[in-house]
């Protein structure tokens, strides 16, 4: 009983600026722009959406293939995959390519400068999710523009449910092409700002949107989630977290608790409440791998956060 992620697998180079960025750029010279940097501190995750749900969706005793095409520099991610016991079969390296990488600058204030590059991605319709054996769950999260679509289509003329997970690669569809892909999809998540640009570019109401769907969930932050579901609006609390260090990945944490708990049958209230305790785990620790909580310690939690039991 596998679940197939499709997504990307990328590299990210977090660099810390130990000091404002608006001291070092004039508004009045904007238009010749020219600045650099000095970071003293910097630091190389793990990351890609397909690489941190399958992180989290192993840590609860799930089956996750990952779908993704890489490039020539794969070689440490390859090597820590191994170490975790994440199958690679389903993973391609592009010749003359890099593996995605985003490379984030942030400042005291918490501002961030942000360049991404896609690489390998963009040769993610190379991929076919008839490749994959043993699926019965699947989900498109952000890759190349090509992958995203034809994996959507391809899960729906199988008949495999899958989730449809825009986020930042939300930009690059317009109205149209997101309907089809809410239409074909069983179940969408969005967090609260991708909701509404998702009503923005198809015209359509979450009422509307959601129609059909097993299930419709927008991530809140802080404020939990919204599930709409079997003609029900269900409000997911947050756990506090221990601390709040990074929420980078927090949203593939999430989205791992949502499959884990269809994978398992179990109704809305606790499936969204392990994505939420999981999306508040991972905000206590830097990057979007490096949290390590073991079954026994995520069924515990689960109790004290929530006052019920779950069997992981």
């Amino acid at each position: 009983m596998h679940t197939l992620i499709c997504g990307s697998l990328a590299y990210d180079t977090i660099m810390v600026f130990p000091d404002q960025f608006k001291k070092h750029i004039l508004p009045e010279q904007i238009h010749i722009l020219n600045v650099a940097f000095l970071v003293p501190q910097m630091r190389r995750e793990f990351g890609g959406c397909a690489g941190n749900i399958a992180y989290n969706l192993k840590l609860l005793g799930g089956s996750p293939l990952i779908m993704a095409t890489v490039g020539e520099d794969f070689g440490p991610y390859a090597a820590r995959l191994e170490k975790l016991g994440l199958s690679q079969q389903h993973i391609r390296p592009v010749p003359e390519s890099f593996t995605g990488q985003a490379f984030i600058t942030t400042d005291l204030d918490d501002n961030q400068i942000t360049a991404f590059h896609p690489g390998a991605m963009s040769f993610s319709e190379q991929l076919h999710v008839a490749e994959a054996q043993g699926v019965t769950l699947g989900i498109v999260s952000p890759d190349g523009r090509s992958g995203m679509l034809q994996h959507a289509q391809e899960f729906h003329a199988a008949g495999i449910p899958f989730v449809f997970d825009p986020g930042q690669g939300m930009p690059m569809f317009n109205g149209e092409e997101l309907l089809r892909f809410v239409e074909q999809a069983d179940y969408v998540t969005v967090n609260d700002y991708e909701a509404k640009l998702l009503q923005d570019k198809t015209g359509k109401t979450i009422t509307a949107l959601s129609k059909g769907k097993r299930a419709f969930i927008i991530t809140l932050g802080a404020q939990g989630s919204l599930i709409y579901a079997d003609g029900k609006e269900i409000s997911i609390p947050t756990p506090q977290p221990q601390a709040v260090l990074d929420p980078t990945g927090c949203g593939d944490a999430y989205r791992a608790g949502l499959l884990h708990g269809i994978q398992q049958g179990w109704d809305w209230d606790t499936t969204g409440r392990l994505a939420s305790l999981l999306g508040s785990l991972k905000i206590a620790s830097r990057g979007g791998q490096n949290h390590r909580p073991t079954r026994v310690e995520l069924a515990d939690l689960f109790k004290q956060h929530f006052g019920f039991s779950i069997n992981l």
